[in-house]
């Protein structure tokens, strides 16, 4: 486990975060590092083709087990990824570059997929899971300062391309933990009939009809980001302007759009659903089984696409659109902005990869956990609510601590005199970087704890798995396709003004957890007053009133 901890965050740290670094280190433009970023979504999206992995049996690997073959075939792709990466130039074959580290993103958002699937598999009395879901953090964890500090360090002294090899060698080392690993035999469990062919579900032919409206909106959104990114990092000339495509017209135009391909529509087909589940001649008057594979993923597809939304909008009722605004919106700062946190310290402000590795990759560390301690105190002395609205104000503050910082730190060095934390030095540079690396983490930790508690308040039992994939996933959305017209913007105005941006963004959070936390407020008075509310119309009663 700790194997596979290390194998799941070496990848997700050195092509979501240094690879950044890189880039800018080779005068990669901040708009093409952004449209890069995208890649980033194939974490938020594994979901869609997680039954895949669970179903299919791969031809001469199933052999090693039901989870390994998958495993070894992700670790051999990841591994050529780092060395496919080492070999290549994005100065001189972008295209080229950013199709390695697509698909590399590909197979480390599978492998995540099968760890997840084969810690729940192996574990048992002497190893429970919850031991192993710590061991698998804290592989995790050493995975991030290998792959972030140490490759920035190694960067000091080395070429980039060889930093890659070098971790390309770390990853090969995960193939032994993958041969030596247990692994579980498929059960007759997965052929057992679903709940969606009982008497009373929804007609499968119904539900056919809104899997495929909500998968062609979901199709044509991943198409409609893939397709620009290729057309941007291939060199793709817009004929009307003589110049590379717009980041932020595509965004303008088609963010909304794909917002609402990927959010509003499953959401209106989820409501649309309950309300034929409560009419006669929309639902099976007796139980039919799944007689093939494509039904039963048809099933899968429908518990990961609609069910979840379904279940939450037959719950909350209309307030479902306060939940959803809260969810796309709450963790949007730290989003937006932290592809670019690499080049804004190692281009803009001139530290070098050693100063970086401590303060980001090792103090920054110990501010992350700070923060969520401070999280988990509040939490138990003020309750969810206020911890909550709370993370969004600093989330939003503590970008005004990078505006100053690339301004020039007026107010920092102000802050570390008056504090007496100028004694390492004259000029003030390494104060000034761990205050607002301190700043940012804390409120990052905080503001992520009060989130994950969120999530998981409003996650219904029976769904849990899905819904809470579901919904995490959907944080990523807007953060992501904004940054690739951030760093367009940064290019056009600096740092700075952009920061006071990404700051009032943040504040469109707050205004949402201020209505959440007022539905919630109410649904709990409602209740004391009247007794339970109905499902349809509130959360449960003690989502807004316990901690």
């Amino acid at each position: 486990m700790l194997a596979f901890g290390f194998g799941a965050g070496l990848p997700f740290t050195l092509l979501i975060g240094t690879l950044n670094a890189w880039l800018g280190e080779w005068q990669i433009d901040l708009a093409t590092i952004g449209v890069l970023s995208w890649i980033g979504l194939a974490y938020a999206f594994k979901f869609l083709w997680s039954p895949l992995v669970d179903r299919v049996r791969l031809p001469g690997l199933e052999r090693l087990g039901r989870r390994r073959g998958w495993l070894l075939l992700c670790q051999v792709i990841l591994t050529l990824t780092f060395f496919g990466l080492s070999l290549s130039d994005p100065r001189l074959a972008l295209g080229t570059f950013a199709l390695i580290a697509v698909i590399g993103a590909f197979a480390s958002a599978t492998q995540d997929v099968v760890i997840d699937a084969w810690r729940i598999d192996v574990a048992d009395e002497a190893a429970p899971v919850e031991i192993l879901s710590s061991i698998y953090q804290l592989g995790f964890r050493i995975a991030a300062l290998i792959g972030g500090a140490l490759a920035l360090v190694l960067s000091e002294r080395m070429s980039w391309p060889a930093v890659y090899a070098v971790m390309g060698l770390f990853m090969a080392l995960t193939l032994i933990a993958t041969l030596m690993a247990p692994d579980t035999p498929r059960t007759a469990l997965e052929e057992q009939q679903s709940a969606l062919r009982r008497a009373g579900a929804t007609a499968p032919k119904l539900r056919a009809i809104g899997l495929a409206i909500v998968g062609l909106g979901w199709a044509w959104a991943i198409w409609t980001v893939g397709a620009f990114m290729a057309n941007m990092l291939g060199g793709a000339i817009d004929p009307a302007t003589g110049k590379p495509p717009s980041v932020g017209d595509f965004t303008k135009s088609y963010g909304p759009l794909i917002v609402a391909a990927t959010v509003l529509v499953p959401a209106i087909v989820a409501a649309v659903f309950n309300w034929l589940a409560a009419r006669p001649g929309y639902v099976l008057e007796s139980d039919v089984p799944a007689s093939s594979g494509l039904e039963r993923a048809s099933d899968h597809a429908y518990s990961a696409l609609i069910l979840p939304l379904a279940e939450l909008v037959r719950r909350m009722g209309w307030g479902v659109i306060v939940v959803l605004g809260l969810i796309l919106s709450y963790r949007i700062t730290d989003n937006i902005w932290g592809s670019f946190a690499f080049p804004f310290y190692l281009q803009e402000l001139k530290y070098t990869g050693d100063e970086v590795a401590f303060a980001s990759k090792i103090f920054g560390v110990f501010m992350t956990m700070a923060g969520i301690a401070i999280g988990g105190i509040m939490f138990a002395t003020v309750g969810r609510m206020p911890t909550l609205m709370v993370g969004a104000i600093v989330a939003a503050a503590s970008n005004l601590l990078y505006a100053d910082l690339a301004s020039g730190a007026v107010y920092i060095d102000a802050f570390a005199r008056t504090f007496g934390l100028d004694a390492f030095g004259h000029d003030l540079r390494m104060v000034r970087l761990l205050i607002a690396i301190s700043g940012e983490n804390i409120a990052g930790g905080l503001a992520g704890a009060a989130f994950v508690a969120y999530l998981s308040s409003i996650t219904s039992r029976e769904f849990s798995a899905v819904q809470y994939a579901l919904l995490s996933s959907l944080t990523f959305l807007i953060g992501s396709l904004g940054r690739a017209a951030l760093g367009e913007m940064i290019d056009q105005v600096g740092y700075a003004p952009v920061f006071y941006l990404t700051a009032t963004i943040g504040l469109v959070a707050v205004a949402f957890v201020a209505l959440e936390w007022a539905r919630t407020s109410w649904n709990g008075r409602r209740e004391r007053a009247n007794g339970p509310v109905p499902a349809a119309d509130a959360a449960r009663a003690a989502e807004g009133d316990t901690a």
